[in-house]
């Protein structure tokens, strides 16, 4: 029996990092009806794990927030054999608990995106996926529980506000964040994972702070070198620390791949249009989706 293929998206720093770990590496390049995903997926074996590791940005961090391929992405790792994946990000934080540094296992978004293709299903139908619970809880329940036996403080949910950027928030729009109900706001979380529930994977997201955002004044003595010097060293704390807790989750024996969660069976009940006025085309273009 094959070994699961478990994906892995982050930025290059993860990339180096789980590279540096991993045996019988090679870089494969993916085409996909959606072009090409944002680089050559790198796959090899973390102990009895099969990886398959994808830098969101791209080589170099290239492609912006609104550039990235997300359904070039996700299509590619399904196309794989991936069927869960853990994904990372940076985020500011909206919320004086979490501090610059800790981690959140993310389990609700609110999406404020406008410019990205956030569906694999146009020209093929209606297709309504339901999105209550945007992540898998089974997948973010094993995190938790592999964070609670680190040194790394993590919080174990939290709402992310994904926004369209490039430009951050005004400090209106941070205080606003906050009103709704957010604790982190970011740019990257969708719609990769509104196309990985369409992808029928398991997904879960853990979530790096590197900074309080606009809503908190930045200390007026401190030069904007001395911040930007403090962001990235932040950022640097909370990508090890996702590097800690990712490989702790990778070298455990937790089941990451079960193929009777519900994430594994979205599209059972949510292709709406009548199988006859389907394009066969279109079916057969999309059919790693429902595989």
């Amino acid at each position: 029996m094959a070994r699961e293929l478990i994906g892995v998206i982050g930025g290059t720093g993860l990339g180096d990092a789980l590279a540096g770990q991993l045996s019988a590496v090679e870089f494969r390049e993916v085409e996909t009806p959606f072009g090409k995903p944002s680089g050559p997926i790198l796959l090899g074996s973390l102990g009895t794990r099969r990886i398959a590791f994808l830098n969101r940005h791209g080589e170099g961090h290239k492609l912006s927030p609104s550039e990235v391929p997300y359904a070039a992405n996700l299509f590619a790792l399904k196309q794989l054999g991936v069927h869960a994946v853990i994904a990372s990000g940076a985020v500011g934080s909206l919320r004086d608990k979490i501090a610059p540094g800790h981690l959140v296992l993310v389990n609700q978004f609110i999406d404020k995106t406008c410019k990205r293709a956030n569906t694999f299903f146009n020209r093929f139908g209606a297709v309504h996926c339901e999105m209550a619970d945007p992540v898998c809880s089974r997948l973010r329940e094993i995190l938790v529980h592999v964070a609670a036996g680190l040194d790394v403080t993590t919080h174990s949910d939290g709402t992310y506000v994904c926004m369209e950027g490039p430009q951050f928030s005004t400090r209106a729009e941070s205080l606003m964040h906050q009103s709704w109900g957010g604790d982190l706001i970011g740019m990257t979380a969708l719609p990769e994972a509104k196309l990985a529930r369409e992808a029928q994977m398991c997904y879960a997201l853990v979530a790096l702070a590197s900074d309080y955002d606009c809503w908190r004044p930045h200390d007026k003595t401190k030069g904007k070198q001395t911040l930007l010097a403090e962001i990235l060293s932040n950022l640097k704390t909370a990508t090890d620390n996702s590097l800690t807790l990712i490989q702790a989750l990778l070298a455990g024996d937790e089941r990451l791949v079960d193929e009777d969660c519900p994430c594994r069976k979205s599209l059972e009940l949510a292709v709406w249009t009548s199988p006859n006025s389907i394009d066969p085309d279109q079916k057969e273009r999309l059919t790693p989706l429902f595989e």
